[in-house]
């Protein structure tokens, strides 16, 4: 039976030959992550190595089942015997089977600006130079949880700045649900991502990322989330059951919160003659608040319709920063189109016609979870030292085609800039005097510290909105 984590096995193959390139004598190999410079957001949200060190890389993770397992793979596979079995079997009798290697990085939930370094890894045992860059295949998928986390938390800023200018900031962590289970490829990447999206919000339908709240960030209940139908539940009662549909969802959850879809049909006339006509009584009756959801159209124009006629029918009132507000019985969420400019140009267009953003949450699926790569934030993995006999060399890369592509010199340390407030950084050497924030966070096998989701969440939210 194959191991689906063969620690052998979760590289690229061309890495499998690395360990005959390196310069003779080599003893270690010294890289580091970073977010580089040109990325889509300026800063970058660290998150969701822990997952990858106590899932994949703690405890004695190379076996002899599973060197076997590789080497007859890899001959298959490139057609010679290019698999190192000698330094895999030197890790499994002198290490026990664990990782001779230190990872230092940053806590995560810290927020820091591109072209810093986020993660140093250096093997501990001079006969396993070529294990630092062997992990960069595994380690460098942490570029996913950290972009899913930035991207959520630059959504966060753009709904904070609406609500402070039109609201009541305080509900920020309701304001954007992640839907994005359906829309990713795998559980795995649901709970990662899921668990990266509450970092900055509270609310949640991907059940996948409680769990890997639980497992991995010691959250007993990372989200939440309310009853909420979807067309199925609708359009089952058929197109002249609409009404009874609607009915049905306000008697079956008489108290809290509820959302339905309600653009199955005609999502104006379900606002105006269903929730606004037919069902207006037992909605402000009703103990709890109706969340109407439109599923369709231009999302601008057609939040905007939807409030201008909720507000025909159930009246509005002015806050104190003038803007308009619904009864507290009826609120909106935007689940279809979301992404971050969409977000920016809804909330625009609601304010511009006099709308409190108090009155609108969204959802976000794909947008969320799966509208993103490594090079939103430009993530790389590179070598920047290795120790060669007795002297230590700098290592870099400075192609003449892409001066974006120049990577770091030595060993690197990450402090806190003088001049700035205390979430901005900068890459300095090892020899600065400065406290390095780059924390011990693995070696040798064994996970040396761990973070909490709620800390995570604390380090996510400094500087979240400017003074």
């Amino acid at each position: 039976m194959p191991q689906l984590h063969n620690i052998c096995l979760l590289t690229d193959s061309y890495k499998v030959s690395h360990y005959l390139q390196y310069p003779p004598g080599t003893r270690r190999v010294y890289s580091y992550f970073e977010s580089r410079s040109g990325s889509v957001h300026p800063q970058t949200v660290f998150f969701g190595l822990q997952y990858w060190l106590k899932e994949y890389l703690s405890g004695p993770v190379v076996t002899q089942a599973g060197i076997d397992e590789a080497d007859e793979l890899c001959r298959l596979h490139f057609g010679q015997p290019v698999f190192n079995r000698a330094g895999w079997e030197h890790i499994l009798n002198h290490h026990g089977g664990r990782l001779p290697v230190e990872i230092r990085a940053v806590p995560e939930g810290t927020v820091v600006d591109a072209s810093n370094v986020l993660m140093t890894v250096e093997n501990t045992d001079d006969r396993v130079y070529w294990l630092t860059n062997y992990l960069e295949t595994l380690l460098v998928q942490t570029w996913y949880p950290s972009t899913v986390a930035t991207q959520s938390r630059a959504m966060k800023q753009v709904i904070a700045r609406a609500l402070a200018r039109s609201g009541d900031p305080s509900q920020i962590g309701f304001k954007l649900h992640d839907f994005g289970f359906r829309g990713v490829t795998c559980p795995e990447q649901a709970g990662l991502g899921g668990l990266a999206h509450l970092t900055s919000f509270l609310g949640t339908d991907t059940l996948a990322a409680l769990q890997f709240g639980r497992r991995y960030y010691h959250a007993p209940m990372a989200g939440f989330s309310i009853p909420a139908a979807e067309h199925s539940t609708i359009t089952s009662w058929g197109r002249a059951g609409e009404i009874d549909a609607c009915r049905n969802m306000l008697r079956q959850y008489p108290t809290g919160l509820v959302a339905v879809v309600s653009d199955s049909y005609d999502i104006f006339h379900c606002c105006a003659e269903i929730w606004g006509g037919v069902l207006k009584a037992e909605v402000l009756a009703r103990d709890g608040t109706l969340v109407i959801r439109p599923d369709s159209g231009d999302p601008p124009t057609t939040v905007v319709r939807v409030l201008e006629i909720l507000g025909e029918k159930f009246g509005s009132s002015k806050n104190t920063q003038g803007y308009r507000v619904l009864p507290p019985q009826v609120r909106v969420i935007q689940g279809d189109g979301i992404d971050f400019a969409m977000l920016g140009k809804i909330l625009e267009a609601v304010l511009a016609a006099g709308w409190s953003a108090d009155n609108i949450a969204f959802g976000s699926g794909g947008g969320l979870l799966q509208k993103l790569n490594r090079d939103t934030q430009r993530f790389a993995f590179k070598c920047s030292s290795i120790l060669v006999g007795n002297a230590e060399r700098d290592v870099y890369k400075q192609p003449v085609t892409d001066s974006g592509k120049i990577s770091k010199k030595g060993r690197l340390k990450l402090v806190r800039r003088s001049d700035s407030p205390d979430h901005h950084f900068e890459t300095v050497p090892l020899s600065d005097p400065r406290p390095d924030q780059l924390q011990p966070v693995f070696r040798n096998g064994a996970v040396l510290s761990e973070t909490t989701l709620d800390e995570v969440r604390d380090r996510c939210a400094l500087g979240l909105l400017p003074g």
